[in-house]
């Protein structure tokens, strides 16, 4: 049996996120660990899954805070790497009135970018049943090589991959570069989820329906489609099915995407099946339950100290999953 349900690779940063100003005038961040493949975690983990990170921190006050963070959260932080060579990434994040986002980084280079492929724990990954990447680890080197070794390796040793692709223009040279990239990881997924806003970097299509036809006849058995209010589109082998948003009072949408992933990937886990052989009720309940926990998240200031527990989700369901 395999000892994680999940383990991620990718980025762990700083989410200074406004917060309001000082006496003074002067605008207040507030710290806040975050990272979309970190964040997935702590959804799977605050939900009850076992957890695994593949990572890189720089070795300053930033990167301790983060190894702290996700050990509080029962992450296995085996694999997360120290460098002296580079400062942990860090994202100031602005709001605006109806919760969303507009980012600068400073990660030129961040510790993630460094992580290289010798760096990477593969056994880690053969003891997983899934094994999740988003698309920030590509958009350098050597983290990018290190991504797509790591993802072979998942390939060739039967672990579920899971991609959660995340576009910031600011972190590209270019939109065709971001699109090359992202496009490489589409013959090693299993399961994706894209946002509507996505749909055009990952597909040659305009909307939900057809992106995910298209996807998943390029080989990808679960494709996910969220769309924001409106909830979210699964497609599996039995048909796509449409699943409502939960209503909720937002707050800050900073990961919403990856509570949305992480309940989605706990239900894959927990339910031990393939995602080809999902069926359009698991399907639907899944999508259900993670549509949940990203309702539960948008209330909430922050990503990973905003990742709803089992009994929260279960509760804005109003059934039981246990």
């Amino acid at each position: 049996m395999k000892k994680y349900d999940v383990t991620a690779l990718g980025e762990i940063l700083i989410d200074f996120t406004a917060a309001g100003k000082s006496d003074a005038g002067m605008r207040l961040f507030e710290q806040n660990p975050g990272g979309a493949p970190a964040n997935v975690l702590t959804a799977v983990s605050k939900l009850g899954g076992e957890t695994a990170f593949i990572g890189k921190i720089g070795r300053d006050m930033h990167g301790a805070f983060l190894r702290e963070t996700l050990k509080k959260h029962r992450i296995d932080t085996r694999a997360l790497i120290e460098t002296g060579d580079a400062f942990t990434t860090l994202a100031f994040v602005e709001l605006a009135e109806n919760g969303e986002r507009s980012f600068s980084f400073a990660r030129k280079p961040g510790a993630d970018t460094t992580l290289t492929e010798t760096e990477v724990d593969f056994e880690l990954i053969g003891d997983s049943r899934i094994f999740h990447v988003g698309s920030l680890s590509l958009t350098d080197e050597p983290a990018r090589q290190a991504t797509m070794s790591a993802l072979k390796y998942a390939s060739r040793h039967g672990v579920i991959v899971s991609y959660d692709p995340n576009y910031r223009a600011p972190l590209w040279n270019s939109r065709e570069e971001a699109v090359h990239e992202m496009r490489s990881v589409l013959p090693y997924a299993d399961v994706i989820k894209i946002s509507e806003e996505e749909i055009s970097l990952l597909t040659e299509k305009k909307t939900a329906e057809e992106a995910a036809e298209e996807l998943q006849s390029g080989g990808i058995p679960c494709v996910i489609v969220t769309l924001g209010s409106k909830g979210a589109l699964v497609a599996v082998k039995t048909g796509q099915i449409d699943a409502e948003a939960f209503p909720a009072k937002t707050v800050d949408t900073t990961g919403a995407g990856d509570a949305f992933m992480g309940g989605f990937l706990y239900m894959l886990a927990k339910s031990g099946k393939k995602p080809g052989d999902l069926s359009s009720d698991d399907a639907k309940a899944f999508t259900r339950f993670a549509n949940a926990a990203a309702s539960l998240c948008v209330e909430k200031r922050g990503a990973i100290n905003a990742m709803p527990a089992l009994l929260e989700v279960q509760g804005r369901l109003g059934k039981s999953y246990s």
